[in-house]
This record gives C-alpha cells, structure tokens and sequence, in this order.
C-alpha cells in the first residue's frame, strides 16, 4: 500500500467498518472497531504478529472505510459485507440463509409449512429454527400429534379425494371436509400452545376431553385423546434436558486437522428445541476466540429483522472477541441485556460439554468421510510426489509418563479413512525410561518382525517425532530390506500449535506445509489418531501399574498371605516400613519370603 503513514495520519477515531483490498480491488478482509484509526495502526506497527495477519498485510493494495455512528452499526455493517463479499481471510459460515420459521396460515384450515424471508400479517409465525432440518422434524412432530395440513392452498382447494397423509393418520383431510372446522380450529389451538411451550396446559385440556368423551360414551374419541396423551407424554420422555425457563443458547466448538465445527444447542420455553452442526471457513491461525465471534455475528445478525432469534443467554466454550462491541449490539437490538457466559461448572458447564461431545462427534464424521479423505490423499500424494497407491499408511506415536507404562500404538489408515481393526497397541519393556528412541526402535522391530504377508506392507510410515526417530526408523526399515516405502516424520512446532510442524524425510530438505494444506491436515488426523490411541491405552496401563501391589510381584506370596500381611501391618505402608524381623513375625512368613518381601520394598527405594 503505498503512503501508509499519509493514510494512516487522516484516518478517523470514530467507529466503523474497514476493507482490505488487493491490488485487483477484491476485498481480503472485513473488520470492524470503535476506534479506526487505532485498528488500523495496529496492522502496521513493529509489534509481533501471527502468520494470518502478516500474510494479509502482504497482500493489502487499499483500504476502503465506512464510518458508523454507534458499534452495533459497526457490527451489522461487519455481517452484511462478509455476507456480501465472503472474503478470503473471514471466517466464513456456508450457509448465508435467512432463518427457517414454521408458518401457520391464517385460513379457512390452516397450513403447516416451512417459510424462510419476511413475514407478513397473513400467518403465524414460530421460531426461528437453527436449520432447515430443525424445523421440518418439528413439522412432522406436530402432524403426528395434531394432524394438521402441509399441502399448498393450490392442491388444497383442488383435491376431490384425500392423500396419503390422510391414510397413515397425519393428517384429517380437511380438503374434502372429512373434519369439522370447530374440530380442525380445536387441533390449530392447541399446536399454538405447543410452540408456546405449554405442553402441560394441552396435556390437561386432553385428559379432561378424553374423560368427557368416556362419560358421554364416545369411546373412539376418547381413545384418540388417548393416543395424543401418549405422544405427548413420550416426546417429554425423551427431553432429557430441561433449563427450567427461558430461552439459551450453547456453542461448542472444537477444531481438528484444519476444520473447525461448531455445535449450537438452543433451548426455547425452558427445553431443548433444536440442535445443528456448522462448519464455517476458517483463515490459517484464526483464534477461538475470533472464530466464536465471528459465528455469533453472522449467526444472530443474519437477518436483522428477526432480533427474537437471539436468547437471552448465550454459552460458549471459549472467550469471545471484542465481547463488548458484539454484546452492545445484540442488547440494540433486542432492547435488552444478553447474557454471556464461560461456565467451568455447574448445570450450565453440563449443557456446554454437551455442545462439545456433539461438535467433537460431528467433526469426527466429516473427517473420516470417504470423499474428504480422497481429496486429502490426493493432496499428500502430491507433496510426496508419489504416483503409486497409498492404500496403507502407519502412524506411529510413543506415550509415557516420567518413563511410566510406556505404551507405543501404531494407527493404520487406507483410502477410506481410519481402518480401526487394523490398530495396534504395544507394550514397551525393558528400556531406559523416558528413552523414546529405544522405545521408537522396539515397535518397529515388533511390528515389521511379525509381518507375514505382502498386503501388510505399508506405503507409508509416518513417524511422530524430528530427524532423530527418522533416523531410527530408517535404520529399521532397511533391517529388514523394507526400502519402498516412504519414511516421514513430523516434529510439532512453535508452542505445539497445530499448522507449524515440520516434515521430515532422509536427505531431503525440511517440509514446512501451508497451515491450510489438505495434505497437512491428513497427516495431523492420522498423528492425532496415533496420539489418542496411545495415549488412552498409557493411561490404562498406569492405573493398572498403580493399583497393582507389590506383594503380587513376589513368589510365594498368594492372596491369603498378602491379606495376613496387610491386616498384621495395617496397610502396604506398614509392610514397606517394617524390618526383616518384624515380618517373620507374621504367621506363614519364613525368613526366606521375609528377606523377599524386605527386598521388594528396599531394593526398589534404591
């Protein structure tokens, strides 16, 4: 950009909305701020910045501004241009639909439909839904238990004879007038309390019709108020989490091998309505907490004129971003204050790991998905220049404690994704601990010595480690005349953050892959597989180890002479403390189990 400091001396201090153009005028960048003259100065100073924000200003040509009046301008102005220009260094959400709405009609027998755009007086409208999906399970909720219509008014007011729906009882065809309009405006009243949340209220209005009906010996409709007191009761059976009252929302996100998922849950009328995954884009390096906040303002600022999207509370697994701005403008918007909330306990922190094993759960899916996992390999296929198959790649990872129950697991992954039968688990002995390079060279000597057939064979081993266990599994593999296939390890970088890693392979120059590399992003699933897979079976390992007595490691020693030991000593602790004398004290004991038992406990202090 040329005359930065000219521009920069004129930009103004009030709020708004900046712009970050390359040299063919296409916007990089949206960003809003209370003061911009101090934003932007930010961008160009001599302070530290990550990889995202240095490779931006590489590529910054011009800066358009738009001064605004107050930051919640400055936030809706931020929502609509990202919408509008989707830039490259924004996190993007894929779906930039307004919201779903349920639309009940104001006729005759009104319709039951999904509606997305402006409303207008001529329908009741309920949501707004998180999804598409969201709302139409909700549709089929209520034909099931008040059958109203989903058809058009056009096939309505042309049918002759009733549809399917009618047959398999979702709906009382009140086209062809099989329903009276006192009854079909009866089943209208009471979905409307349904929205509303008022499931006791219908439950009591059922039960008294039912028993009336009985009364007055109209047995068959007395047993359809029956069947809809069952629907309705199991359907609360199945809502398993309730927030009293009120209206909240739960945002969870998690993020793995260069995806990023976030998980909303949105609890309506004191009970949870809808649940929905989103995978927005998101820019290398990008913070949690500006990708929460990004999502927060695209999610609720979508549509501006349906401010009754946004609830009262708003929990999220991570800090947001300029919380203060987002927060003033949502309280704008709504007319009143919206809660933010970080729980680390209590009911809320339960709702909250609820959104994470979701999104967690979701993002797994996506990653092991067949077609994602062929354009990644196709992407590995290329930084390798490998023209062959890859229908076999290890990964191997090492897991230990101080040098504790060192477990080593290998992870096998084909062109389908994780191949979890194919996973295996070692047990590392007879090692120095802590030495992960003999721990290293002891599961590929395990692994590659017991290989039997050629379909076994690797094309890939992956390494969790720098050039020193590259040079231990190379020596390994050649041991064993296995030269084909290709060796690479990959070494964590600055602080350990994924996007930094180092690849390694012998005699070749080190590897350092774009942060939003597909091919990145297979390696960092198959070494955060291997990662797991260890360290879960170390943890199982250790407590086994921990739990276990010392007095189970010495001959002779059997359960009813370990259960004399510890009622005559009190404990482990006072058989480790006593004497040689002391314990051939012990009925059964002689001295030759006393001086093993001394020794277990002396020999290992030392």
């Amino acid at each position: 950009m040329q005359n930065i400091k000219t521009f920069l001396a004129q930009v103004t201090q009030h709020p708004g909305v900046y712009q970050m153009l390359d040299k063919d005028g296409i916007v990089l960048y949206v960003g809003k701020a209370k003061n911009l003259k101090k934003r932007l100065t930010s961008y160009f100073n001599n302070t530290a910045k990550d990889l995202k924000t240095l490779s931006l200003i590489d590529q910054v040509h011009d800066i358009a501004i738009t001064v605004t009046n107050s930051d919640k301008e400055a936030v809706l102005l931020e929502c609509n241009l990202i919408k509008k220009n989707r830039p490259r260094y924004n996190v993007l959400l894929r779906d930039d639909k307004s919201f779903p709405y349920i639309m009940l009609s104001h006729h005759r027998h009104p319709q039951i439909a999904l509606y997305r755009g402006k409303r207008n007086k001529r329908a009741d409208y309920y949501g707004p839904y998180p999804s598409a999906l969201a709302a139409r399970e909700a549709i089929q909720l209520i034909q099931k238990l008040f059958k109203l219509r989903t058809c058009r008014d056009y096939f309505y007011e042309t049918r002759v004879r009733p549809c399917l729906l009618y047959q398999i009882n979702r709906c009382t065809a009140p086209c062809v007038n099989f329903v009276s309009k006192e009854d079909y405006a009866d089943q209208v009243k009471m979905a409307q309390l349904f929205f509303a949340g008022q499931n006791q209220e219908i439950l009591q209005l059922l039960e008294t019709r039912m028993q009336q009906a009985s009364n007055e010996l109209h047995f068959e409709q007395a047993a359809q108020f029956r069947d809809q007191i069952g629907r309705l009761r199991q359907l609360q059976s199945k809502q398993y989490i309730n927030v009293g009252h009120g209206n909240a929302d739960v945002i969870g996100l998690e993020i793995k091998a260069g995806i990023a998922c976030i998980h909303l849950l949105c609890f309506r009328q004191g009970e949870l309505s809808a649940s929905h995954s989103y995978f927005p884009t998101v820019p290398a390096h990008t913070s949690e907490p500006d990708i929460i906040s990004s999502f927060i303002g695209q999610h609720y600022f979508n549509d501006v004129t349906h401010t009754e999207a946004i609830p009262k509370t708003i929990v999220t697994s991570h800090d947001v971003a300029d919380l203060d701005s987002l927060q003033q403008a949502l309280n704008e918007a709504t007319h009143r204050k919206v809660e933010f909330l970080c729980p680390q306990r209590g009911e809320k922190k339960k709702w909250l790991d609820m959104a994470l094993t979701s999104a967690r759960q979701a993002l797994s899916a996506r990653l092991n998905h067949v077609a994602h996992i062929s354009e990644r390999l196709k992407a590995l296929k290329t930084e390798l220049a490998f023209t062959g198959p890859l229908n076999r790649m290890e990964c191997y990872d090492i897991s230990h404690t101080m040098g504790e129950a060192t477990v080593a697991a290998c992870v096998v992954f084909n062109e389908e994704g994780p191949l979890n039968s194919a996973y295996r688990q070692f047990n590392i002995k007879d090692i120095t601990p802590g030495d992960d390079l003999s721990a290293m060279r002891q599961v590929l000597n395990r692994r590659f010595k017991s290989m039997t057939a050629e379909g076994q064979v690797p094309n890939l081993v992956l390494i969790d480690g720098g050039k020193t266990q590259l040079a231990v599994a190379h020596e390994v593999l050649q041991a064993y005349g296995l030269t084909n296939i290709i060796l690479v390890s990959v070494s964590k970088g600055i602080g350990r953050k994924p996007g930094y890693e180092s690849l390694h392979r012998l005699g070749q120059p080190v590897i350092h892959l774009a942060s939003d590399s597909l091919a990145l992003h297979l390696i960092q699933h198959m070494r955060d597989e291997a990662h797991r897979f260890a360290i879960t079976r170390h943890r199982q390992s250790r407590s086994r180890t921990r739990q276990q007595s010392p007095l189970e490691q010495i001959p002779g020693i059997g359960a009813k002479r370990r259960r004399d030991l510890l009622r005559y000593f009190g404990g482990i602790q006072g058989v480790a403390h006593a004497s040689l004398d002391e314990l051939m004290k012990v009925p059964g004991i002689n001295r030759s189990l006393a001086e093993r038992i001394f020794a277990i406990f002396h020999d290992a202090a030392n």
